[in-house]
């Protein structure tokens, strides 16, 4: 059988803050609490693991690691829609709701570790 993507696991000092970011803007419930939660879309699970509690596994492991390196891309109904429910969260939004040469209309934010979140739909 081929490898099967079904999520990824965001490493961060602040467990309840990054699992309620991510539940408010992507619509889910946050399942679990400090030191493990996650927030499951259809088709992914988006989890967040405390620095201490991987570090208590593996001694060392967060050594390389950095936030704010990489993007995460939800595809949603309403580009312009989303946006407007992060402005009025307060939320950083590194790009208003842009379309693309490719016909990707997308927006930005940052979550509260620095990494981007991109949200995008077909235009």
């Amino acid at each position: 059988m081929r490898p099967h993507f079904t999520g990824t696991c965001l490493i961060t000092d602040d467990v309840p803050g990054l699992a309620a970011f991510y539940a408010a803007v992507l619509d889910a419930e946050v399942e679990g609490e400090d030191p493990f939660a996650r927030v499951t879309v259809p088709g992914a699970v988006l989890s967040f693991f405390s620095t201490q509690g991987i570090e208590a596994m593996v001694p060392g492991v967060s050594a390389f690691a950095a936030s704010g390196r990489f993007t995460l891309e939800f595809r949603v109904d309403d580009v312009d829609a989303r946006h407007e429910q992060a402005r009025a969260r307060g939320l950083q939004i590194l790009k208003p709701p842009t379309t693309q040469p490719w016909g990707r209309r997308s927006v930005w934010l940052r979550d509260p570790d620095g990494n981007i979140v991109n949200l995008h739909q077909e235009a």
